[in-house]
């Protein structure tokens, strides 16, 4: 773990083939973009880093996967926002 994060515990993934493997997970993490931030957990699995919805709406991003871009909520461009019900 480049990162060198402390693990916090293991746990189970399935995999795309349908087999279960057992994975560190480390946190917290600070996660940032432009303006906004996010703290959370992540699953080490290998090289390539993934971006969860959860961290993604915390931070009140858009997703726009023609133009393969992430970018602030244009009706929110200075404050994140989030839905409570």
């Amino acid at each position: 773990m480049q990162l060198k994060l402390e693990e916090l515990q293991k746990r189970d993934v399935k995999l795309a083939n349908g087999h279960i493997v057992e994975v560190p997970y480390v946190g917290p993490l600070k996660v940032e973009f432009e303006d906004r931030q996010s703290y959370v957990g992540a699953m080490v699995m290998g090289d390539t880093v993934l971006l969860g919805a959860i961290p993604v709406e915390d931070m009140d991003l858009i997703v726009h996967p023609k133009l393969q871009k992430l970018s602030v909520h244009p009706e929110r461009p200075n404050v994140a926002g989030g839905l409570a019900m």
